[in-house]
């Protein structure tokens, strides 16, 4: 896509809502929208009995995990990837709701087809929250905050739902601010505001940023964004290898990733740090459960099929292995997934020594087409 000549516009407090590209001077404005509480929220709106209420979207099996939580339940200290178990004991009266993906991913689309109508420069991250690059934008609009305070009226009024948003100059910081004013709520972080927000975060609650590196981040000092500052970019590449220079960029509040439309990626992942070693099955089948559910809404909100399933396990020992099944056609469904992970999670037990981290990957990935009709079960 070619771009008109950067048009400077400005934000309420005066300033620009710019960033320069490593390879051009193109000023940048960027939009995060991430829907709030979505499964909970839609199961609440389709359910009127449901409002107000404590909801879980989830099993309440022993094993179960809670994939989202509605804000009466959050209440409680109920958030998602927790055990159901644990969310059943913080709110006795937790009501579990099973997942409905086909109703998820249609409203998804609604929205999407919302994004749309501003620009083409769209990147969904997951069923519920996406990337807009609005520098050059379908409604010659100037100010950012005002397309996104339109956006998220149009959501509203289309599904019924409420969205947050975060406005920056560069995709760390849009998405670090949609966090900010949730639910139903914006904010912006501008290039005079940007570093500052960065030095006073703790480093735990920086996107990208998991409980594995921040437990390592910890242990070598760096607490805050400021601390993460201080140190030099050989010592972060030493420390984190390849992520050292996203590191050492963000930490000034520089980010030149691009939004980037339509892409299918090589592969897709995700992976957690047990807080405490697993030695048996069912612990550790519901602690990848998120996991699934992660790699499955990127895959969703962005018409991909995966053919290949990847586990990483790594024991306390910091030892890892990798087991890896491919089937012969792109898997249609969730429940495939995690057909297919259970296939590769059950033979490593019991283990030899604790299990401290699992990870889930994707790969044989490939744009699919839209399905016309029910697709059965793959047998594996």
């Amino acid at each position: 896509m070619r771009h008109a000549p950067p048009c400077h516009g400005h934000e309420p407090d005066g300033s620009q809502i710019m960033t320069y590209d490593q390879d051009s001077d193109r000023p940048r404005k960027i939009v995060h929208v991430d829907m709030d509480a979505f499964y909970a929220s839609v199961e609440q709106r389709d359910n009127p009995e449901l409002r107000g209420l404590p909801v879980a979207v989830g099993s309440p099996a022993a094993r179960g995990v809670v994939a989202a939580a509605s804000y009466e339940a959050r209440a409680f200290g109920v958030h998602s990837a927790m055990p159901s178990v644990t969310a059943q004991r913080k709110c006795p009266d937790l009501i579990f709701v099973r997942p409905r993906f086909d109703v998820y991913k249609a409203v998804s689309l609604q929205i999407r087809a919302i994004f749309a109508e501003y620009t083409p420069m769209i990147e969904p991250l997951s069923l519920d929250e996406a990337y807009l690059d609005v520098t050059e934008n379908l409604k010659s609009m100037e100010i950012a905050t005002e397309i996104a305070e339109e956006i998220r009226a149009k959501i509203k009024a289309t599904t019924g739902l409420t969205a947050s948003a975060g406005i920056s100059y560069n995709k760390f910081l849009a998405k670090m601010a949609s966090d900010q004013k949730k639910p139903d709520g914006q904010f912006v972080i501008t290039p005079k505001h940007g570093p500052a927000f960065v030095e006073q975060l703790p480093v735990k609650k920086f996107h990208g940023v998991g409980p594995a590196t921040t437990e390592k981040m910890h242990r070598l000092g760096i607490e805050t964004g400021a601390d993460l500052k201080e140190q030099t970019l050989e010592f972060l590449i030493q420390h984190f290898g390849k992520s050292g220079p996203y590191f050492y960029g963000i930490a000034r509040g520089i980010d030149n990733r691009q939004v980037k439309p339509d892409r299918v990626r090589k592969s897709v992942g995700a992976e957690d740090t047990f807080s405490q070693d697993v030695h048996s099955y069912d612990p550790a089948r519901e602690g990848v459960q998120p996991l699934i559910e992660k790699v499955w809404g990127y895959c969703e909100a962005n018409e991909i099929g995966a053919k290949t399933v990847t586990l990483k396990v790594k024991y306390a020992d910091f030892s890892q292995i990798t087991r890896s099944k491919t089937v012969p056609a792109a898997m249609p469904a969730i429940a495939d997934l995690e057909d297919v992970i259970g296939l590769l999670l059950a033979p490593l037990f019991p283990p030899r020594k604790g299990i401290r981290l699992l990870g889930v990957s994707l790969s044989s990935l490939e744009q699919r087409a839209p399905v016309a009709e029910p697709q059965l079960r793959l047998a594996f």
